[in-house]
């Protein structure tokens, strides 16, 4: 568990810009492990002022790292969706029911998008791919969510926080917990290759309705 030690003490260090970097990569579509970050952090903090120091940099982090997809999405159109998609693994019928809940509730899904990863992706590249979303309603949007999304998140950490950093650093159940979430992580991957393999890869043409979702 030195390699975990080694993580905490760098954000103990540097706990304003570990969270701006995590938010950064992971809104970016690097998979990476924010949320835990955003939970763990806060044990760390001194003074409340700092609490509000890190939600800040949590939002910037994460608004920024927004701005790949969607400027990915402004620069290669629906090519990117088709991208994110193999990337991600996901079947033709699971592009088919992201797409449709982004025509269904249009520019919206920007605020919900933050709580589930592939639907904030697909949501930012969607809104850089769309005619009928502009940039200044994109990035209004996409800020509300994320502010609630950090504090929502930092505040469980403020109440957890210790109690977690305790858990994994001495705790002697941590080896099942670490197991348990590999374990998850190899039962998704094969359940979404067995979707691909049952339902089809995703193809470029399956994200042609971009065009239809209005704001």
């Amino acid at each position: 568990m030195d390699v975990l030690q080694s993580h905490l003490e760098l954000i103990a260090r540097h706990p304003v810009g570990v969270v701006f970097v995590s938010s950064l990569i992971e809104a970016a579509g690097i998979p990476f492990p924010s949320r835990i970050v955003l939970i763990l952090t806060p044990a760390f903090l001194a003074t409340d002022r700092d609490l509000v120091r890190l939600i800040a940099a949590g939002v910037v982090g994460a608004a920024l790292g927004d701005h790949v997809p969607y400027l990915a999405g402004r620069l290669a159109g629906t090519r990117i969706l088709a991208l994110y998609c193999r990337l991600t693994l996901a079947s033709e019928r699971c592009v088919e029911k992201t797409l449709s809940y982004f025509v269904r509730f249009g520019s919206a899904a920007l605020l919900a998008g933050r709580f589930s990863t592939s639907v904030r992706l697909f949501a930012s590249a969607c809104a850089g791919c769309s005619r009928h979303i502009t940039y200044p309603r994109f990035l209004i949007l996409d800020t509300i969510g994320t502010i609630v999304y950090t504090t929502l998140w930092v505040l469980v950490g403020h109440f957890i926080g210790e109690r977690a950093v305790v858990f994994f650093t001495t705790d002697r159940r941590r080896g099942v917990f670490f197991a348990f979430v590999v374990m998850a992580a190899v039962a998704l991957i094969g359940y979404r290759l067995w979707r691909q393999r049952r339902y089809g890869r995703a193809r470029s043409s399956d994200v042609a309705r971009i065009d239809r979702v209005r704001p």
